[in-house]
């Protein structure tokens, strides 16, 4: 990707156009060094994890001569006790989710005492216990971002 700065405006490039300025045809296939005599530099978008990471505005960095955008932190407006409560709900929807699937078989032995097989109550165990194992290390946690970045799934 490359960008150029016209007029204080950073105006960015997925595919450089084929004609610019006095160029027709072939402005795309310039080397670097050329393109950067037009004002065209390579926009540098760093790594970052979304979830608690976003990307500041595209600037021009004289140094590296390239265009770059800034990782900063995010900032969330809950409490952490709020974003632990949401994430739990996240993690009770994903449960029932798992239990929905054997669910007809409980309802099965409520209308018609049919057994329920061994193997689905040790499988319907497995989750339940999941579920408490994940409830716990979600309270447990006292940051913010670690709080976004559990992941149960």
């Amino acid at each position: 990707m490359k960008a150029i700065n016209i007029n204080g405006q950073i105006k960015t490039y997925n595919t450089l156009p084929s004609s610019w300025g006095e160029i027709i045809g072939g402005f795309n296939l310039l080397s670097d060094d050329e393109l950067k005599t037009y004002g065209f530099y390579d926009v540098i978008i760093p790594n970052y994890d979304s979830r608690i990471q976003e990307l500041g505005d595209l600037y021009f960095n004289s140094t590296s001569e390239t265009f770059v955008k800034d990782v900063l932190d995010k900032t969330w407006s809950e409490t952490l006790a709020e974003l632990k409560e949401n994430k739990l709900i996240q993690l009770k929807d994903h449960t029932n989710s798992l239990l929905l699937i054997t669910d007809w078989y409980y309802i099965r032995q409520l209308n018609r005492n049919i057994d329920i097989p061994q193997e689905i109550e040790d499988e319907r165990a497995i989750i339940l216990n999941n579920h408490n194992d994940h409830e716990t290390a979600i309270n447990a946690l006292t940051k913010k971002t670690d709080v976004v970045k559990y992941e149960f799934i």
